[in-house]
């Protein structure tokens, strides 16, 4: 080849990856990197992949292969393992002991019971399995309450370590007997110049202090801010609560994450079964259930209900228990999160999802060390599309501007009632995945991965690419992009560079 010739080929390949770079900057529109740079919010910070789920290649992608905190984003994660390998009717159990005989409805010995980690016992189901047991002819408990927590060997957990908010119900612990999400309801009830605390079920055993101070002002907002729950003295067993709070705003309740797991378990189920009339004499101490078949299994609400609150309200405790069976399902109990993590990796192995960049601790995205890739997250998606479990995997995602943490965001968008995406928020992250609707019936798969100390400043960003993302697929596709065909093929119009 002549030595011009060379030199003209490589000029030419010189060209062609400029222009392939340039045409991929070039494919995020301007109006959402606009609304980034007005935000401070760098492009290598962002990650980006937009793909039509009748297209084999993206629309849009940015930093697509870059490893990221997803934040809650990665719950679709764990819902898509879980739907896949536990079956949308999978159910958790709870399973009863009555150790001793039943006679004229007292239960001479102890009631034990051994958790599965259930996460959608709430206070509805807590009664559904206590009015079981009444069925079954037991009203009285004159032995213990034994709980057996072994199906669950998981680390102790400081519920404060993750951002120091202790209280807060998303930093409630996993647990293999978990009652209503971990929560302790407390009802404040303005009184002239004091404040009344009554719990919304009694805790027996624990007194609660009202040290509030009631201010004047008529507005109502960040109120739980200005109050501090504690229990000083664990000792004394008292609840303390204390700070200040607007007269305006009247009688409200307010829900923290007081106790350990199973601690709240037996504070619910004594109080509950005290409501009904019920007495339960012995003490509440952990031990091991007997081989035997139990006196009575009682199964939770199905996988496709649970992933429905464990998504559109992006709950953690639900996310952490699913992701704890995963591990035990996969490779027995006791469940472990080595296990939870080897079962998530192979399940989406196997489903051709890339887990290169994958780095999981608990499947709920409370994490700051969690990271997955855009790339992979569109896999992801386009994986469970092509799922025959897709209904249930996309009907579990908050609905813009219309449910769960979406009801509030985007409010006067076209994107309204269009756009199926899981949220996923931390200091320093803001995410959205999932699919977007077009008015000509295309469907789109998104991922937008915000990893900067303005991620909280992305939302703008967010709306923009979403609302050119709908508005651009609804047109005519026929002659878009250009750029980016030409350069697939191997050349680029009017360079005179080929092959």
């Amino acid at each position: 080849m002549p030595f011009s010739r060379i030199v003209s080929s490589f000029l030419c390949g010189l060209l062609l990856v400029s222009l392939s770079i340039t045409a991929h900057a070039g494919a995020l529109p301007a109006v959402f990197t606009t609304a980034l740079q007005q935000a401070g919010i760098p492009l290598d910070h962002v990650a980006v992949v937009v793909q039509p789920l009748d297209a084999d290649t993206p629309l849009l992608s940015h930093n697509a292969d870059a490893a990221l905190n997803p934040a809650s984003v990665m719950k679709l994660v764990t819902s898509f393992v879980a739907l896949n390998q536990l079956g949308p009717d999978y159910v958790w159990k709870t399973d009863i002991w009555a150790e001793g005989p039943i006679r004229e409805g007292v239960l001479e010995g102890d009631l034990v019971i051994k958790g599965y980690g259930d996460p959608t016992l709430t206070l509805e189901q807590m009664w559904l399995l206590q009015r079981e047991l009444r069925a079954r002819g037991i009203r009285h408990i004159h032995g213990n309450l034994v709980l057996d927590l072994s199906d669950f060997e998981i680390p102790a957990n400081d519920p404060g370590a993750f951002d120091g908010e202790p209280l807060a119900l998303y930093n409630a612990a996993p647990g293999a007997l978990v009652a209503n999400f971990n929560a302790t309801t407390l009802r404040l009830k303005p009184d002239g110049e004091a404040i009344g605390i009554e719990p919304d079920v009694a805790l027996p055993g624990i007194a609660i202090r009202s040290d509030i101070a009631l201010t004047d002002s008529v507005a109502c907002n960040d109120w739980k801010e200005a109050l501090a729950a504690s229990i000083p003295d664990p000792a004394r067993r008292e609840l303390v609560v204390g700070g200040r709070y607007p007269r305006g705003c009247g009688e409200q309740t307010w829900s923290l994450n007081l106790f350990d797991p199973a601690v709240t378990f037996d504070f619910l189920f004594r109080g509950l079964w005290a409501e009904t009339g019920g007495t339960l004499g012995g003490q509440t101490v952990p031990g091991m259930a007997p081989v035997t078949p139990p006196f009575l299994r009682f199964e939770s609400l199905p996988l496709t209900e649970a992933l429905i609150r464990l998504n559109k309200y992006s709950n953690n405790l639900m996310a952490r228990n699913l992701f704890l069976t995963l591990g035990a399902e996969a490779y027995g109990a006791p469940a472990t999160l080595d296990k939870s993590i080897r079962a998530v990796r192979e399940n989406l192995a196997q489903h051709g999802i890339s887990t290169r960049k994958l780095v999981l601790e608990n499947g709920a995205g409370l994490s700051r060390i969690e990271r997955i890739s855009a790339g992979a997250l569109n896999q992801l998606l386009r994986a469970a599309y092509r799922s025959p479990l897709f209904a249930e995997f996309e009907s579990a995602l908050p609905i813009v501007a219309t449910d769960g943490t979406l009801e509030r965001r985007f409010k006067g968008s076209t994107l309204t009632g269009s756009a199926h995406l899981k949220t996923g928020t931390l200091r320093d992250v803001s995410a959205l995945a999932g699919y977007v609707d077009t008015t000509n019936g295309r469907r789109v798969s998104f991922v937008m991965l915000v990893n900067h100390a303005r991620a909280n400043r992305s939302e703008a960003a967010q709306r923009a690419l979403l609302e050119w993302v709908q508005s651009e697929m609804s047109q005519d596709s026929g002659n878009r992009n250009d750029v980016r065909q030409d350069t697939r093929m191997g050349g680029v119009a009017g360079t005179g560079c080929g092959r």
